[in-house]
């Protein structure tokens, strides 16, 4: 079930000139690309790459959600958690939002994505711009009870569109630094 504010009172999401300590070079380069994440994750996994739906419906987004998609703070959205899963286990925990009043009409059919890549549906769509990648160490409690960790970087960004903004967060979970760096240190 998705998280309410009460966990994120104080979430401080920043730019990389901002980020104080910042983390080794390797967490940069995953927490800035400004590449598809679905297709570094593709090859880092040769192939075995899959979306795991965790939820999917109309909620109340939360303050700091509100705050970038400048809405009213208690907007509601459409609100996806899935787990990007390489080799079968969860690399990355993303949520993705969007105004109820901007996808109604819009054409955007996040309800019916499944076990699809919202991603790749943004970088393959050319009429979506990205705005500039934001990070945090993301809330314990925000996340999955069987991914629980402190300290977990996340980064979100916004996708634009006309009227319609999608703000897509994925927060790197440890099974994939660990084979990132074995990947990192064969190359």
């Amino acid at each position: 079930m998705p998280h309410t504010n009460s966990i994120f009172p104080t979430l401080q999401w920043l730019p990389q000139p901002l980020l104080s300590p910042r983390p080794d070079a390797g967490v940069l380069d995953w927490l800035f690309d400004e590449g598809s994440l679905t297709r570094r994750l593709t090859r880092l996994s040769d192939g075995h790459f899959s979306v795991t739906p965790l939820f999917e419906g109309w909620q109340p987004l939360r303050t700091d959600e509100c705050a970038a998609l400048d809405l009213a703070e208690g907007s509601e959205g459409w609100v996806r958690e899935v787990y990007l899963r390489g080799r079968d286990q969860p690399w990355v925990f993303a949520r993705s939002v969007a105004a109820r009043s901007a996808l109604q009409g819009d054409g955007l059919q996040m309800d019916e994505l499944g076990s699809r890549s919202l991603g790749e549906l943004l970088f393959c769509n050319q009429a979506f711009q990205r705005r500039a990648i934001e990070v945090c160490h993301y809330p314990e409690a925000g996340l999955p009870e069987d991914v629980r960790a402190s300290g977990l970087w996340g980064r979100r960004s916004r996708f634009d569109r006309g009227a319609l903004s999608v703000l897509v967060a994925e927060i790197f979970l440890p099974r994939l630094w660990t084979v990132a760096r074995a990947y990192s240190e064969n190359f």
